[in-house]
C-alpha cells in the first residue's frame, strides 16, 4: 500500500440538502475512506454525520473561502435549479445557478486542481431519436436544458479536471420533498385518482446508482462524460404501472394523458433516455432493476 492511499480523500458536495446530496453523502460517509462537507443554502443540514456550511453557490467570493479553507480533492456539483417550467420565466435565476454558479466551481478549482463531478441531464436532448449515447448531438427545447448544457461548456473550456454525469428521471431515498415513486404510492393509497403521461419516455435513474456511479468515478478517476441512467426504457405511464404493481395499489386511478394536455410552460423531451455501455464498460456501473429498487425504498423507507 502506497502512502497517499492511507490519506483521506476530501470530498466536498454543493446541494448537499437536496435529494442527490444527501444520498450521496449517506453513501459516501459509509466507505469512510473520505473526508467529506456538504454545503447548501440552508441554515442546518439534515443530515448529522458530516461537517456542513451554509454557503450560496452564486455567491463567489463566499463559496470560494469555503473551498479554500476545505480544499477538497474532489467537488460534486449537486446544486443545480431544476424547476423546468420556472426557469421558462426566471432566466436570470436559472442562469445564475446553472451556469454562474458552475463558472464559480471550476473557477475555485482551477486554483487547488480538484477534479470536478457535475451532474446534467438528457434535457439538453430534443427528445426525438432517444435513447442517446455520450456522442448523441444536443438540442435542448427548453431554457432549463440550455443552462444545462451551457454548464457543460463552462467545465469543457475551464481548464479543471472534471466528469460530467447526464441522468434522468432520479428516484430514491431522501428526507427532502418525495420523488416521484412516492408521491405515486401516496397519492394512490389516498384514493386520489393521478394522471399520467403515455409519451414520455426515459429509463428512470435510482438515486443510489447514480451515488454508486459517482464512487466509481472516484475511485478510478475517470473524466469526461458518462451517461447514468436505470436498466429499463418505458414510458412515465408505464414506471407508474409498475409502481402500482410493487405495491399492491388501485391501477384504476392512474388515467392515461400525453404531454400536451398539461399545457406545460416549457416542452420536454419525449423519446428520450440515456445509453449507459460506456459507464458499464469503464468503470463496472451496473443499475438495478426498477423492481429491486422499489424493494429497497420499501424496506428503508417503510412504504
Amino acid at each position: 500500500m502506497f502512502p497517499e492511499d492511507l490519506i483521506k480523500k476530501r470530498i466536498l458536495i454543493t446541494g448537499a440538502n437536496g435529494m442527490l446530496g444527501q444520498r450521496t453523502i449517506f453513501n459516501l460517509a459509509l466507505a469512510k475512506n473520505y473526508e467529506l462537507l456538504g454545503v447548501s443554502l440552508e441554515d442546518e443540514a439534515v443530515f448529522s454525520n458530516v461537517d456542513y456550511k451554509c454557503v450560496d453557490l452564486t455567491n463567489r467570493d463566499d463559496f470560494k473561502q469555503v473551498v479554500y479553507n476545505f480544499c477538497p480533492d474532489f467537488i460534486i456539483n449537486t446544486a443545480a435549479f431544476t424547476n423546468v417550467d420556472l426557469s421558462e420565466t426566471e432566466r436570470e435565476t436559472a442562469w445564475k445557478v446553472n451556469v454562474k454558479g458552475v463558472e464559480y466551481v471550476a473557477e475555485a478549482a482551477r486554483v487547488i486542481d480538484a477534479h470536478v463531478i457535475h451532474i446534467s441531464t438528457d434535457y439538453v436532448f430534443d427528445g426525438k431519436r432517444g435513447p442517446y449515447s455520450e456522442k448523441s448531438r444536443t438540442n435542448p427545447l427548453g431554457y432549463y436544458g440550455r443552462t444545462k448544457l451551457a454548464s457543460e461548456n463552462v467545465l469543457n473550456t475551464s481548464g479543471v479536471f472534471n466528469t460530467i454525469i447526464r441522468t434522468n428521471v432520479l428516484f430514491g431515498i431522501a428526507d427532502s420533498r418525495p420523488d416521484f415513486v412516492r408521491w405515486v404510492v401516496s397519492s394512490l393509497r389516498a384514493g386520489k385518482e393521478i394522471r399520467i403521461v403515455t409519451d414520455q419516455i426515459n429509463n428512470p435513474t435510482f438515486i443510489d446508482d447514480l451515488v454508486q456511479a459517482i464512487s466509481k468515478i472516484i475511485e478510478f478517476k475517470k473524466y469526461g462524460l458518462y451517461n447514468i441512467g436505470g436498466r429499463e426504457f418505458l414510458s412515465r405511464y408505464d414506471f407508474t404501472i409498475k409502481i402500482a404493481d410493487y405495491f399492491q395499489l388501485d391501477k384504476s386511478l392512474i388515467k392515461k394523458i400525453v404531454t400536451e394536455d398539461l399545457n406545460q410552460p416549457a416542452k420536454r423531451p419525449l423519446k428520450s433516455g440515456l445509453l449507459t455501455i460506456k459507464a458499464e464498460s469503464e468503470f463496472g456501473f451496473k443499475p438495478h432493476s426498477i423492481e429491486e429498487s422499489l424493494a429497497i425504498m420499501k424496506k428503508e423507507l417503510s412504504l
